[in-house]
């Protein structure tokens, strides 16, 4: 284990809560190294170095292929050394073999990692604030942005209060109006998330009809899908997380890796930490 702040080795029985789960709230640096690989020696200690210099805006996952040769083929790993960035508990990017100081730093960048700043020893822990209802917000992000029309920020926020009363044609418009730091922020991502399901709903079959589809049929995964999407927008995640997960159990190739893609999506989408981490445990358990 590395001694150096956030930097960790990484293995398969922790893979899913250290990586997967860890890269819904820091983008995650994977490194597949070896002990016999020259360029990978050359490599680590620049990116170990980054690491501690970013001051937690990256955590960096180092993999030894020998020691986990299943990770290794998961990944498709044919070289090393590999690095794989994972945001939002799937892979964004692939860099194969040992770039310089300065291509990793332009590489980080690319994906809007920037380096941090160093944590006060004696910070207070921010208390996230009780939720306020979504049309009293509406109605004062609104008031915002019309005294600070150029606040980008505020339009997201709006976004993402507009997506939960339903107003998913002016959500859209502003998403589609961020300008590029924002467009890839993990909360215009959730607020993508949330518009995809809304769309995939767009003249769907009913509930009732969908449930008698999968009585029918129970290995008709787009009726699933569908269903899924149904119960997610309605606020009943649960049983829609529970849909896209039989869909990976039966086929998780089905449509170019669908399930896979739904559950991602939706573990976005869900609020409540402790469900979407019990879901993505039972996802790992079936994809390692």
């Amino acid at each position: 284990m590395s001694d150096h702040a956030h930097v960790f080795d990484a293995r398969t029985d922790t893979f899913e809560a250290e990586v997967i789960h860890k890269s819904m709230q820091v983008p995650v640096l994977v490194d597949f190294w070896a002990e016999w690989c020259g360029p990978c020696k050359q490599l680590g200690p620049v990116l170990e170095k980054l690491a501690g210099e970013y001051h937690g805006t990256f955590e960096l996952a180092k993999i030894d292929v020998d020691a986990e040769p299943q990770l290794a083929g998961a990944f498709q790993v044919r070289s090393i050394p590999t690095l794989f960035l994972v945001k939002g508990g799937q892979v964004v990017d692939m860099v194969p073999g040992a770039l310089t100081e300065g291509q990793l730093r332009e590489f980080l960048k690319h994906h809007g990692v920037e380096p941090g700043v160093a944590a006060a020893p004696d910070a207070e822990v921010a208390t996230e604030a009780a939720p306020l209802d979504p049309h009293a917000e509406v109605a004062r992000l609104r008031e915002e942005i019309a005294a600070s029309p150029e606040q980008d920020s505020l339009k997201l926020d709006l976004a993402l209060a507009l997506l939960l009363i339903g107003a998913t044609g002016e959500a859209e418009a502003l998403l589609d109006a961020l300008p590029a730091n924002l467009a890839t922020d993990d909360r215009a991502l959730r607020g993508r998330a949330r518009l995809g399901f809304a769309a995939v709903l767009h003249d769907a079959p009913t509930i009732p009809a969908l449930e008698a589809a999968i009585a029918n049929d129970p290995a008709d995964l787009r009726a699933r899908y569908l269903l899924g999407a149904h119960h997610l927008v309605g606020g009943d995640a649960q049983t829609g997380l529970e849909q896209f997960l039989e869909m990976l159990r039966i086929d998780r190739g089905y449509d170019e890796g669908l399930p896979r893609k739904a559950l991602i999506d939706a573990f976005r989408v869900v609020e409540d930490a402790e469900l979407v981490g019990r879901y993505r445990r039972r996802m790992s358990s079936l994809l390692f």
